[in-house]
Protein backbone atom coordinates (compact mmCIF):
# COMPACT_ATOMS: atom_id res chain seq x y z
CA UNK A 1 0.00 0.00 0.00
CA UNK A 2 3.14 1.96 -0.02
CA UNK A 3 4.27 4.65 2.56
CA UNK A 4 2.79 5.81 5.74
CA UNK A 5 -0.04 8.18 5.26
CA UNK A 6 0.23 11.84 7.23
CA UNK A 7 -2.26 10.52 9.99
CA UNK A 8 0.32 7.64 10.69
CA UNK A 9 3.58 10.26 10.30
CA UNK A 10 1.89 12.49 13.13
CA UNK A 11 0.58 9.54 15.65
CA UNK A 12 4.06 7.92 15.80
CA UNK A 13 5.38 11.68 16.37
CA UNK A 14 2.98 13.26 18.90
CA UNK A 15 0.21 10.23 20.00
CA UNK A 16 1.76 9.12 23.30
CA UNK A 17 -0.88 5.54 22.65
CA UNK A 18 -2.23 3.22 25.71
CA UNK A 19 0.09 0.07 26.85
CA UNK A 20 1.79 0.87 23.32
CA UNK A 21 5.89 0.53 22.11
CA UNK A 22 6.14 3.52 20.98
CA UNK A 23 9.25 2.10 18.87
CA UNK A 24 7.30 -0.73 17.82
CA UNK A 25 5.63 0.73 14.13
CA UNK A 26 9.30 3.21 13.68
CA UNK A 27 10.19 -0.76 13.01
CA UNK A 28 8.11 -0.62 9.67
CA UNK A 29 4.54 -1.92 11.05
CA UNK A 30 2.30 0.75 9.62
CA UNK A 31 -0.66 2.22 12.76
CA UNK A 32 -4.28 1.65 12.11
CA UNK A 33 -6.02 4.91 11.73
CA UNK A 34 -9.71 4.27 11.80
CA UNK A 35 -12.27 7.06 10.84
CA UNK A 36 -15.70 5.40 10.38
CA UNK A 37 -17.52 3.55 12.57
CA UNK A 38 -21.37 1.96 11.48
CA UNK A 39 -22.81 -1.18 13.22
CA UNK A 40 -20.33 -3.81 14.22
CA UNK A 41 -17.85 -2.36 11.61
CA UNK A 42 -15.50 0.13 11.77
CA UNK A 43 -13.27 1.41 8.55
CA UNK A 44 -9.58 2.68 8.58
CA UNK A 45 -8.25 5.77 6.69
CA UNK A 46 -7.68 3.41 3.17
CA UNK A 47 -11.24 2.36 3.75
CA UNK A 48 -10.31 -1.43 4.51
CA UNK A 49 -13.73 -2.65 7.02
CA UNK A 50 -12.96 -4.52 10.05
CA UNK A 51 -15.21 -6.85 11.52
CA UNK A 52 -15.16 -5.10 15.63
CA UNK A 53 -15.54 -8.61 17.48
CA UNK A 54 -14.09 -6.36 20.99
CA UNK A 55 -16.90 -4.24 20.85
CA UNK A 56 -13.32 -1.49 20.67
CA UNK A 57 -12.42 -1.85 24.43
CA UNK A 58 -15.27 -4.30 26.05
CA UNK A 59 -17.44 -1.31 25.36
CA UNK A 60 -19.56 -0.30 22.23
CA UNK A 61 -22.29 -2.44 23.18
CA UNK A 62 -24.98 -0.71 21.19
CA UNK A 63 -22.74 -0.57 18.27
CA UNK A 64 -20.69 2.23 16.14
CA UNK A 65 -22.70 5.10 14.60
CA UNK A 66 -25.50 5.84 16.50
CA UNK A 67 -26.04 9.62 15.44
CA UNK A 68 -28.92 9.77 17.60
CA UNK A 69 -26.92 8.80 21.16
CA UNK A 70 -23.98 11.31 19.70
CA UNK A 71 -26.77 14.01 19.35
CA UNK A 72 -28.48 13.68 22.83
CA UNK A 73 -24.88 14.87 24.17
CA UNK A 74 -24.63 18.02 21.56
CA UNK A 75 -28.42 18.47 22.49
CA UNK A 76 -27.56 19.09 26.16
CA UNK A 77 -24.31 20.80 25.24
CA UNK A 78 -26.19 23.76 23.67
CA UNK A 79 -28.48 24.03 27.02
CA UNK A 80 -26.30 23.31 30.02
CA UNK A 81 -22.53 22.17 28.64
CA UNK A 82 -21.32 21.83 32.33
CA UNK A 83 -21.46 22.08 36.37
CA UNK A 84 -20.03 20.29 38.43
CA UNK A 85 -21.75 17.72 40.84
CA UNK A 86 -19.97 19.13 44.07
CA UNK A 87 -22.00 22.15 45.45
CA UNK A 88 -25.54 21.49 42.76
CA UNK A 89 -26.73 18.86 40.63
CA UNK A 90 -28.51 19.23 37.06
CA UNK A 91 -31.18 17.16 35.56
CA UNK A 92 -29.16 14.76 33.58
CA UNK A 93 -27.13 13.71 36.57
CA UNK A 94 -30.27 13.42 38.62
CA UNK A 95 -32.45 11.34 36.12
CA UNK A 96 -29.44 8.78 34.94
CA UNK A 97 -28.66 8.18 38.58
CA UNK A 98 -32.16 7.45 39.18
CA UNK A 99 -32.70 5.30 36.14
CA UNK A 100 -29.39 3.82 37.25
CA UNK A 101 -31.00 2.98 40.75
CA UNK A 102 -33.82 1.68 39.04
CA UNK A 103 -31.95 -1.49 36.91
CA UNK A 104 -29.53 -2.44 39.69
CA UNK A 105 -30.21 -4.73 42.22
CA UNK A 106 -31.46 -5.13 45.28
CA UNK A 107 -30.88 -1.84 47.31
CA UNK A 108 -28.14 -0.53 45.10
CA UNK A 109 -29.45 3.07 45.31
CA UNK A 110 -27.05 5.85 45.61
CA UNK A 111 -24.70 6.60 42.42
CA UNK A 112 -21.74 8.24 42.46
CA UNK A 113 -20.03 8.89 39.29
CA UNK A 114 -16.99 9.20 38.14
CA UNK A 115 -14.78 9.28 34.26
CA UNK A 116 -14.02 6.11 33.36
CA UNK A 117 -13.19 2.43 34.90
CA UNK A 118 -9.84 2.87 36.69
CA UNK A 119 -11.54 6.21 38.47
CA UNK A 120 -14.57 3.60 39.92
CA UNK A 121 -12.44 1.47 41.70
CA UNK A 122 -10.33 3.66 42.86
CA UNK A 123 -13.39 5.29 44.38
CA UNK A 124 -14.86 2.09 45.64
CA UNK A 125 -11.17 1.56 47.20
CA UNK A 126 -11.83 5.28 49.42
CA UNK A 127 -15.31 4.39 49.92
CA UNK A 128 -14.51 0.79 51.61
CA UNK A 129 -12.11 2.34 53.71
CA UNK A 130 -14.01 5.81 55.02
CA UNK A 131 -17.19 3.45 55.09
CA UNK A 132 -15.37 1.00 57.77
CA UNK A 133 -13.61 4.28 59.65
CA UNK A 134 -16.93 6.38 60.39
CA UNK A 135 -18.24 2.67 61.26
CA UNK A 136 -15.82 2.47 64.13
CA UNK A 137 -13.64 0.14 62.57
CA UNK A 138 -10.59 2.02 61.37
CA UNK A 139 -8.34 -0.76 60.95
CA UNK A 140 -10.14 -2.14 57.84
CA UNK A 141 -7.78 -0.97 55.02
CA UNK A 142 -6.67 -4.07 53.08
CA UNK A 143 -8.66 -5.36 49.66
CA UNK A 144 -8.57 -8.48 48.78
CA UNK A 145 -8.53 -9.26 44.72
CA UNK A 146 -7.76 -12.31 42.74
CA UNK A 147 -4.62 -13.39 40.67
CA UNK A 148 -4.09 -12.10 37.30
CA UNK A 149 -6.94 -9.87 37.64
CA UNK A 150 -7.03 -6.33 36.09
CA UNK A 151 -8.91 -3.82 37.75
CA UNK A 152 -7.23 -0.54 36.24
CA UNK A 153 -3.98 1.61 35.65
CA UNK A 154 -4.68 4.36 38.38
CA UNK A 155 -2.60 3.78 41.37
CA UNK A 156 -5.33 3.10 43.56
CA UNK A 157 -6.77 0.17 40.96
CA UNK A 158 -3.30 -1.02 40.17
CA UNK A 159 -2.77 -1.51 43.51
CA UNK A 160 -5.42 -4.46 43.61
CA UNK A 161 -4.36 -5.61 40.12
CA UNK A 162 -2.79 -8.80 39.85
CA UNK A 163 -0.64 -8.57 36.79
CA UNK A 164 2.99 -8.21 37.95
CA UNK A 165 3.97 -6.98 35.07
CA UNK A 166 1.94 -3.99 35.06
CA UNK A 167 2.69 -2.83 38.32
CA UNK A 168 6.49 -3.49 38.97
CA UNK A 169 7.45 -0.03 37.34
CA UNK A 170 5.16 1.71 39.36
CA UNK A 171 6.22 0.22 42.86
CA UNK A 172 6.13 0.52 45.58
CA UNK A 173 2.51 0.82 45.17
CA UNK A 174 -0.98 1.50 47.50
CA UNK A 175 -0.71 -0.77 50.68
CA UNK A 176 -3.41 -2.73 51.43
CA UNK A 177 -3.87 -4.99 47.91
CA UNK A 178 -3.92 -8.56 48.32
CA UNK A 179 -4.77 -11.77 46.35
CA UNK A 180 -6.33 -14.94 46.19
CA UNK A 181 -6.55 -17.70 43.75
CA UNK A 182 -8.43 -16.50 40.54
CA UNK A 183 -11.42 -18.84 39.32
CA UNK A 184 -9.35 -20.97 36.45
CA UNK A 185 -10.63 -24.26 36.88
CA UNK A 186 -9.19 -25.08 33.73
CA UNK A 187 -6.09 -25.81 34.89
CA UNK A 188 -6.53 -25.88 39.05
CA UNK A 189 -3.25 -27.30 40.54
CA UNK A 190 -3.98 -30.91 41.81
CA UNK A 191 -4.02 -29.46 45.64
CA UNK A 192 -7.02 -27.24 44.70
CA UNK A 193 -10.85 -28.22 43.99
CA UNK A 194 -13.71 -25.52 42.71
CA UNK A 195 -14.98 -25.37 45.98
CA UNK A 196 -11.65 -24.21 47.23
CA UNK A 197 -11.21 -21.34 45.51
CA UNK A 198 -14.31 -19.31 47.81
CA UNK A 199 -12.67 -20.85 50.96
CA UNK A 200 -9.59 -19.14 50.04
CA UNK A 201 -10.62 -16.15 50.45
CA UNK A 202 -12.29 -16.63 53.42
CA UNK A 203 -8.36 -18.36 54.82
CA UNK A 204 -7.07 -14.97 53.87
CA UNK A 205 -9.46 -12.77 55.76
CA UNK A 206 -8.61 -14.82 58.26
CA UNK A 207 -4.85 -14.45 58.15
CA UNK A 208 -4.53 -10.92 57.59
CA UNK A 209 -7.29 -10.77 60.51
CA UNK A 210 -10.76 -9.45 59.73
CA UNK A 211 -10.42 -6.10 61.89
CA UNK A 212 -7.99 -5.33 58.70
CA UNK A 213 -9.79 -6.11 55.92
CA UNK A 214 -12.35 -3.59 54.33
CA UNK A 215 -13.61 -5.29 51.17
CA UNK A 216 -13.23 -8.10 48.54
CA UNK A 217 -13.03 -6.98 44.86
CA UNK A 218 -14.20 -9.57 42.08
CA UNK A 219 -15.41 -9.48 38.36
CA UNK A 220 -18.33 -11.54 37.72
CA UNK A 221 -16.19 -13.26 35.13
CA UNK A 222 -12.42 -11.97 35.20
CA UNK A 223 -11.15 -10.65 32.52
CA UNK A 224 -7.27 -11.16 32.34
CA UNK A 225 -6.72 -14.57 31.73
CA UNK A 226 -8.92 -14.82 29.28
CA UNK A 227 -13.28 -14.60 30.59
CA UNK A 228 -12.46 -16.93 34.06
CA UNK A 229 -15.80 -18.34 34.74
CA UNK A 230 -16.67 -18.79 38.59
CA UNK A 231 -18.07 -22.37 39.48
CA UNK A 232 -21.60 -23.08 40.75
CA UNK A 233 -21.70 -21.44 44.35
CA UNK A 234 -18.93 -19.35 44.22
CA UNK A 235 -20.20 -15.66 44.62
CA UNK A 236 -23.35 -16.88 47.05
CA UNK A 237 -20.25 -18.34 49.27
CA UNK A 238 -18.20 -15.50 49.31
CA UNK A 239 -21.17 -13.03 49.72
CA UNK A 240 -21.60 -15.36 53.00
CA UNK A 241 -17.70 -14.76 53.95
CA UNK A 242 -17.90 -11.22 53.67
CA UNK A 243 -21.29 -11.05 55.73
CA UNK A 244 -19.65 -13.09 58.28
CA UNK A 245 -16.29 -10.86 58.61
CA UNK A 246 -17.92 -7.14 58.20
CA UNK A 247 -16.37 -7.47 54.57
CA UNK A 248 -17.80 -5.08 51.66
CA UNK A 249 -18.01 -7.09 48.30
CA UNK A 250 -17.03 -5.11 45.49
CA UNK A 251 -18.34 -6.81 42.23
CA UNK A 252 -16.04 -5.05 39.77
CA UNK A 253 -18.60 -4.70 36.15
CA UNK A 254 -16.82 -2.21 34.64
CA UNK A 255 -16.96 -4.70 31.28
CA UNK A 256 -19.55 -6.86 32.86
CA UNK A 257 -22.50 -5.27 32.92
CA UNK A 258 -24.86 -3.15 30.60
CA UNK A 259 -25.93 -6.29 29.16
CA UNK A 260 -22.38 -7.54 28.18
CA UNK A 261 -23.78 -11.06 30.30
CA UNK A 262 -26.93 -10.93 29.20
CA UNK A 263 -28.35 -9.11 31.95
CA UNK A 264 -28.36 -5.12 33.34
CA UNK A 265 -25.31 -6.18 35.72
CA UNK A 266 -23.20 -9.10 35.70
CA UNK A 267 -23.80 -10.00 38.88
CA UNK A 268 -27.50 -10.60 38.29
CA UNK A 269 -26.28 -13.46 35.78
CA UNK A 270 -24.92 -15.16 39.16
CA UNK A 271 -27.50 -14.38 41.52
CA UNK A 272 -25.43 -12.61 44.00
CA UNK A 273 -25.85 -8.61 45.52
CA UNK A 274 -22.77 -7.23 46.10
CA UNK A 275 -22.47 -3.88 48.54
CA UNK A 276 -20.85 -2.14 45.86
CA UNK A 277 -21.07 -2.12 41.77
CA UNK A 278 -18.32 0.14 39.78
CA UNK A 279 -19.02 0.71 35.99
CA UNK A 280 -18.49 2.52 33.45
CA UNK A 281 -17.45 1.36 29.12
CA UNK A 282 -21.01 -0.03 28.54
CA UNK A 283 -22.57 2.63 30.19
CA UNK A 284 -22.95 5.02 27.75
CA UNK A 285 -21.86 2.64 24.55
CA UNK A 286 -18.23 4.80 24.88
CA UNK A 287 -19.99 7.30 22.76
CA UNK A 288 -18.86 9.73 25.87
CA UNK A 289 -16.59 8.86 29.09
CA UNK A 290 -18.17 7.87 32.05
CA UNK A 291 -18.19 5.65 35.20
CA UNK A 292 -20.27 5.01 38.24
CA UNK A 293 -20.08 3.57 41.73
CA UNK A 294 -23.50 2.15 42.94
CA UNK A 295 -23.65 1.36 46.45
CA UNK A 296 -26.08 -0.10 48.37
CA UNK A 297 -28.48 2.14 51.28
CA UNK A 298 -26.46 0.55 54.05
CA UNK A 299 -23.16 1.54 52.53
CA UNK A 300 -24.46 5.27 52.05
CA UNK A 301 -26.28 5.40 55.63
CA UNK A 302 -23.49 6.90 57.56
CA UNK A 303 -22.86 9.76 55.23
CA UNK A 304 -26.45 10.81 55.41
CA UNK A 305 -26.38 12.60 58.55
CA UNK A 306 -24.19 15.20 60.66
CA UNK A 307 -21.36 16.44 58.69
CA UNK A 308 -19.88 13.39 57.60
CA UNK A 309 -18.81 13.44 53.89
CA UNK A 310 -17.24 11.22 51.43
CA UNK A 311 -14.15 13.17 50.74
CA UNK A 312 -14.12 12.42 47.34
CA UNK A 313 -14.78 13.94 43.97
CA UNK A 314 -13.92 14.36 40.20
CA UNK A 315 -14.37 17.66 37.99
CA UNK A 316 -16.24 15.74 35.31
CA UNK A 317 -18.25 13.12 37.72
CA UNK A 318 -21.58 13.15 36.38
CA UNK A 319 -20.54 15.43 33.32
CA UNK A 320 -24.36 16.74 31.57
CA UNK A 321 -23.23 15.90 28.43
CA UNK A 322 -21.78 12.44 29.33
CA UNK A 323 -25.07 11.72 31.15
CA UNK A 324 -27.37 12.86 28.76
CA UNK A 325 -25.45 10.49 26.18
CA UNK A 326 -25.68 7.27 29.02
CA UNK A 327 -29.68 8.48 29.49
CA UNK A 328 -30.22 8.05 25.34
CA UNK A 329 -27.77 4.76 25.51
CA UNK A 330 -30.05 3.22 27.77
CA UNK A 331 -32.80 4.39 25.80
CA UNK A 332 -30.97 1.90 23.04
CA UNK A 333 -30.67 -0.87 25.28
CA UNK A 334 -34.54 -1.13 26.12
CA UNK A 335 -36.38 0.16 22.56
CA UNK A 336 -34.20 -2.63 21.00
CA UNK A 337 -34.50 -4.88 24.24
CA UNK A 338 -30.72 -5.90 23.69
CA UNK A 339 -30.57 -7.95 26.67
CA UNK A 340 -33.13 -10.70 25.24
CA UNK A 341 -30.78 -10.25 21.96
CA UNK A 342 -28.09 -11.33 23.89
CA UNK A 343 -29.79 -14.37 25.51
CA UNK A 344 -31.67 -15.43 22.25
CA UNK A 345 -28.17 -15.54 20.87
CA UNK A 346 -24.90 -16.08 23.05
CA UNK A 347 -25.88 -19.87 22.39
CA UNK A 348 -25.19 -19.61 18.84
CA UNK A 349 -22.01 -17.25 19.38
CA UNK A 350 -20.65 -20.21 22.12
CA UNK A 351 -21.42 -22.80 19.78
CA UNK A 352 -19.14 -21.39 16.82
CA UNK A 353 -16.56 -20.97 19.25
CA UNK A 354 -17.03 -24.66 20.21
CA UNK A 355 -16.71 -25.45 17.11
CA UNK A 356 -13.06 -24.38 16.80
CA UNK A 357 -11.97 -27.33 19.06
CA UNK A 358 -11.17 -29.98 15.71
CA UNK A 359 -8.05 -26.96 15.45
CA UNK A 360 -5.11 -29.09 17.45
CA UNK A 361 -3.74 -25.80 19.10
CA UNK A 362 -7.29 -24.99 20.64
CA UNK A 363 -7.73 -26.16 24.45
CA UNK A 364 -10.69 -24.29 26.10
CA UNK A 365 -13.40 -22.26 25.30
CA UNK A 366 -15.04 -20.30 28.33
CA UNK A 367 -17.36 -17.22 28.95
CA UNK A 368 -20.86 -16.50 29.02
CA UNK A 369 -23.33 -13.87 26.94
CA UNK A 370 -21.38 -11.58 24.76
CA UNK A 371 -17.84 -12.40 26.62
CA UNK A 372 -15.86 -15.37 25.88
CA UNK A 373 -12.24 -16.58 25.32
CA UNK A 374 -10.13 -19.48 23.46
CA UNK A 375 -7.37 -20.61 25.16
CA UNK A 376 -4.20 -22.35 22.89
CA UNK A 377 -2.33 -24.86 24.00
CA UNK A 378 0.47 -27.15 22.93
CA UNK A 379 -1.23 -30.36 23.74
CA UNK A 380 -5.11 -30.61 23.80
CA UNK A 381 -5.29 -33.59 25.89
CA UNK A 382 -2.73 -32.62 28.63
CA UNK A 383 -3.42 -29.02 28.81
CA UNK A 384 0.40 -28.42 28.08
CA UNK A 385 1.39 -24.84 27.13
CA UNK A 386 3.22 -23.77 24.34
CA UNK A 387 6.46 -22.26 25.88
CA UNK A 388 7.02 -18.17 26.73
CA UNK A 389 9.41 -17.89 23.64
CA UNK A 390 6.35 -19.76 21.31
CA UNK A 391 3.73 -17.74 23.02
CA UNK A 392 4.81 -14.45 21.99
CA UNK A 393 5.46 -15.52 19.15
CA UNK A 394 2.11 -17.09 18.66
CA UNK A 395 0.38 -14.32 19.88
CA UNK A 396 2.03 -11.69 17.61
CA UNK A 397 1.34 -13.87 14.53
CA UNK A 398 -2.42 -14.21 15.22
CA UNK A 399 -2.15 -10.52 15.93
CA UNK A 400 -0.74 -9.56 12.58
CA UNK A 401 -2.88 -12.01 10.41
CA UNK A 402 -6.06 -11.41 12.22
CA UNK A 403 -5.67 -7.46 11.62
CA UNK A 404 -4.51 -7.73 8.10
CA UNK A 405 -7.34 -10.16 7.83
CA UNK A 406 -10.25 -7.78 9.11
CA UNK A 407 -11.14 -8.55 13.12
CA UNK A 408 -10.40 -6.84 16.04
CA UNK A 409 -9.84 -9.27 18.96
CA UNK A 410 -8.11 -9.30 21.79
CA UNK A 411 -4.92 -11.16 22.50
CA UNK A 412 -4.62 -12.07 26.29
CA UNK A 413 -1.12 -13.29 27.51
CA UNK A 414 -1.58 -13.65 31.34
CA UNK A 415 -2.67 -16.71 32.15
CA UNK A 416 -2.10 -18.49 28.61
CA UNK A 417 -2.79 -17.69 25.03
CA UNK A 418 -6.28 -16.45 24.55
CA UNK A 419 -8.34 -15.14 21.77
CA UNK A 420 -10.58 -13.06 23.47
CA UNK A 421 -14.18 -11.57 22.06
CA UNK A 422 -17.12 -9.61 22.95
CA UNK A 423 -18.60 -8.24 20.18
CA UNK A 424 -21.19 -5.22 20.19
CA UNK A 425 -24.33 -6.57 21.78
CA UNK A 426 -26.31 -6.06 17.96
CA UNK A 427 -24.38 -8.71 16.53
CA UNK A 428 -25.68 -11.85 15.58
CA UNK A 429 -25.32 -15.09 13.15
CA UNK A 430 -24.31 -13.10 10.41
CA UNK A 431 -21.06 -11.80 12.33
CA UNK A 432 -20.70 -15.37 14.45
CA UNK A 433 -20.04 -16.76 11.19
CA UNK A 434 -17.72 -13.88 9.70
CA UNK A 435 -15.80 -14.42 12.73
CA UNK A 436 -15.44 -18.12 12.11
CA UNK A 437 -14.22 -17.29 8.80
CA UNK A 438 -11.59 -15.15 9.47
CA UNK A 439 -10.49 -17.24 12.56
CA UNK A 440 -10.30 -20.89 11.41
CA UNK A 441 -7.58 -20.27 8.76
CA UNK A 442 -5.66 -18.39 10.97
CA UNK A 443 -5.69 -20.46 13.97
CA UNK A 444 -5.36 -24.04 11.45
CA UNK A 445 -1.89 -21.96 9.70
CA UNK A 446 -0.93 -20.94 13.58
CA UNK A 447 -0.91 -24.89 14.79
CA UNK A 448 1.40 -25.62 11.46
CA UNK A 449 3.79 -23.31 12.30
CA UNK A 450 4.07 -23.56 16.05
CA UNK A 451 4.79 -26.93 17.76
CA UNK A 452 2.27 -28.86 19.15
CA UNK A 453 1.19 -32.27 19.79
CA UNK A 454 0.74 -34.52 16.88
Amino acid sequence: MGGKSALQQSAERHLWMNFSQLGYYARGKKLPVMVRGEGCYVWDEHGKRYLDGLSSLFCVNIGHGRADVAQAGADQGKQLEYFPTWSAAHPPAIRLAERIASLAPGDLNRVFFTSGGSESVDSAIKLARQYHRVTGNALKTKIIARDIAYHGTTMGALALTGIDSIKEPFAPLLPGGIHVPNTSVYRLPPDRTADSLAEAVKRRIEIEGPDTVAAVILEPVQTAGGCYMPPPGYFARVREICDEHNVLMISDEVICAWGRLGEWFGCERFGYIPDIITTAKGLTSAYAPMGAVIARDAVAEPFLNGDTSFLHGFTFAGHPMSAAIALANIDVFEREDLLDHVRHNQDGFRAMLESLRDIPIVGDVRGTGYFHAVELVRDQDTKEPFSPEDQVSLLGYLSDELQERGLIFRADDRGGPVVQLAPPLIAGPAQFNEMEELLRPVLHKASELFPHAR
